[in-house]
């Protein structure tokens, strides 16, 4: 609550700031000694004066002060941090820590406090304290934090880590008959959540960049056993690479540019846009049938009849084949629409190549298709010396019913026909 009397012992404390900085500092103290007599209890006139008589070296004087001046406001964040200065001149820690607790009692996320009270807990060898009081502090940094704070923030994320290992090798213990248990179930799930809980593995959500379907599951890679047309597409895998290896046979302008933004890109696709490092072929492109294309590779189009399409005007169904070129990065980036999924077929996998979507990392292995949602932040990278190829397909989120596919497919029509033609700064964007 405000005090009648704040606005004007805040002039007083900048008056007496001011003076001290000017080289007079009997005029700064004349400045608090009148305002003291006016407001003997003002916990802003006490703190003041408090932290003069600590600079000056008298730290049980400005104790003695700060303690009378707590006994009116007990609560006062800013006093009990001054007494948390003067008890760390004097050297008694436990006290310190004790005032430093009372303090975030009454404000959790002050930073300041916790950083501290995490160096005491460190100091005094309570690890797992110090971790969990330095994990408080690190989310609640304020902005414009001084650089000279790096060494602080450092020593906490190094405790953090510490302990997490260590915590690591408790649970490892503490579950393992546990796990014996249940050796014959699939604990895939509750090891994603352990390594969560361990900070091993960041939480990523679905980000769509046009159309978000709520209470679908984020789900980095689906389950292979939720598609089982992929069995025949993977048996074609040879007869599909022999065409595309056909068609790259006709040298780099065979392929189009995946990223092909019209204009001022930003610094995202800056790289890649209307570059072949990311080349592509298609065989259907945003729900068109590319006839030419796919009289050329008659088998793949053939091993295409068993894919169960997402048909989304403007966007799917898609079937390309992607070329990544030597020592070329795909950034992190995000899709469209949660409501359809994509497939990976892998053709031709150099060694030095891989795939993440969330936290979740892939290696790409030669017919052996995965599926996975675009919307959840995902990059590729291709390290080697020679091509990555892969075959790329959109199917419909298997969690969207019947219904809401439909309802999906028309909102999207009716967003494209209320729009129109995608302006130019928009055409060609990765989806």
């Amino acid at each position: 609550m405000q005090r009648a009397d704040d606005w004007r012992v805040i002039q007083a404390l900048q008056s007496a700031s001011q003076a001290q900085a000017g080289g007079r500092p009997q005029e700064a103290e004349r400045i608090l000694a009148d305002a003291q007599s006016w407001a003997p209890e003002h916990p802003l006139v006490s703190n003041e004066i408090a932290r003069r008589r600590l600079s000056q070296g008298d730290a049980s004087q400005a104790r003695a002060m700060l303690e009378q001046a707590l006994t009116k406001a007990p609560s006062d964040a800013t006093l009990l941090m001054s007494l948390a200065d003067v008890l760390h001149a004097q050297q008694q820690p436990v006290e310190e820590l004790a005032v430093l607790t009372r303090l975030l009692t009454h404000e959790p996320g002050n930073f300041h406090a916790l950083i501290r009270a995490g160096a005491l807990q460190d100091e005094a060898g309570d690890g797992r304290a110090a971790a969990a009081t330095y994990r408080s502090a690190l989310q609640a940094i304020p902005r414009g934090l001084p650089l000279d704070m790096r060494p602080q923030l450092d020593r906490a994320r190094s405790v953090i880590e510490a302990n997490d290992r260590a915590l690591e090798g408790f649970l490892d213990s503490y579950l393992g008959q546990l796990r014996t248990r249940h050796a014959d179930q699939s604990l895939r799930r509750f090891d994603k959540s352990l390594d969560t809980l361990l900070q091993k593995r960041k939480v990523y959500r679905s980000q769509p960049s046009f159309m978000y379907v709520p209470e679908l599951p984020t789900i980095e890679f689906h389950e292979r056993g939720d598609f089982p047309w992929l069995d025949e597409l993977e048996a074609a895998t040879d007869d599909i690479r022999a065409e595309l290896i056909n068609v790259l046979a006709d040298g780099p302008a065979t392929l189009e540019p995946y990223v092909a933004m019209q204009g001022v890109t930003g610094p995202l696709w800056r790289e890649l846009n209307h570059s072949r490092r990311w080349g592509v072929f298609y065989l259907w492109r945003a729900g068109e049938a590319m006839a030419e294309n796919l009289a050329r590779c008659p088998r793949t189009a053939k091993a295409l009849e068993a894919w169960p399409r997402c048909d989304l005007q403007g966007t799917a169904p898609t079937a390309v084949f992607s070329i990544l070129d030597a020592k070329t990065r795909i950034p992190p980036h995000v899709g469209v629409n949660n409501a359809r999924l994509i497939v990976h077929l892998p053709l031709i996998v150099p060694p030095g190549c891989g795939f993440r979507v969330g936290a979740e990392r892939r290696q790409w292995e030669p017919g052996k298709a995965f599926v996975f949602d675009d919307t959840i932040e995902h990059e590729a990278w291709n390290d080697s010396d020679e091509a990555r190829a892969v075959l790329i397909l959109d199917v419909w989120n298997p969690h969207v019913s019947l219904a809401e596919r439909e309802m999906v497919s028309a909102l999207t029509a009716g967003v494209t026909e209320y729009y129109g033609p995608l302006p130019p700064y928009l055409v060609g964007q990765p989806v």
